[in-house]
């Protein structure tokens, strides 16, 4: 299983990257590659986002997994730590598996009792709740959410140990991408 998503993982980030490739003709028979730096850079580092966020969801049996596009979109959409929102479901609720009947509310917001109709709806509330009620108005750090966010002394450190989860994750899909690389 681990082999067929690592094969899965390369095919798609070198099918995103070969979007903006181009080859340029040198001398003689040789061809020289070139991509546009900032796209590609971009697309790539949030398929690598994406991709860490799913295995660590899987690795829970989480039910969020399927929302992990939402995931990406919510860091995109309100510039926010990709990490932020599904360690925030780490905590609150073990990534989804405990939480209201059908609330599919993994954040503890609004005490853990406002309704979504689905998972993406909730990434993208707390998303923006989190963007205008707290970053914008100076608690840009986890540090400084969490006195706002919960009552529990020890919220950060533990929205931290699941933040350290997925760079962890990350630093082994960009090792794995580093050792599958096609030099030419």
């Amino acid at each position: 299983m681990r082999k067929i998503t690592k094969i899965i993982l390369f095919l798609t980030i070198i099918f995103l990257s070969a979007k903006n490739v181009s080859a340029e003709n040198a001398a003689g028979a040789s061809a020289e590659l070139s991509y546009n730096q900032s796209t590609n850079n971009s697309t790539l580092n949030f398929t690598i986002k994406k991709v860490t966020i799913k295995r660590v969801l899987e690795r829970y049996s989480s039910p969020l997994t399927e929302a992990t596009d939402a995931f990406v979109q919510s860091c995109k959409d309100y510039d926010l730590d990709c990490y932020l929102l599904p360690s925030i479901s780490g905590l609150e609720s073990t990534f989804g598996k405990f939480i209201l009947p059908n609330s599919y509310n993994p954040f503890g917001w609004g005490g853990g009792y406002i309704m979504f109709d689905k998972w993406d709806d909730s990434i993208d509330a707390v998303g923006k709740g989190l963007r205008e009620n707290y970053i914008n108005k100076g608690a840009d750090s986890v540090e400084k959410i969490a006195p706002i966010y919960s009552e529990s002394l020890t919220w950060s450190p533990r929205v931290r140990y699941f933040m350290a989860q997925f760079e962890k994750e990350e630093a082994n899909v960009r090792l794995l991408l580093d050792q599958n690389t096609v030099k030419l």
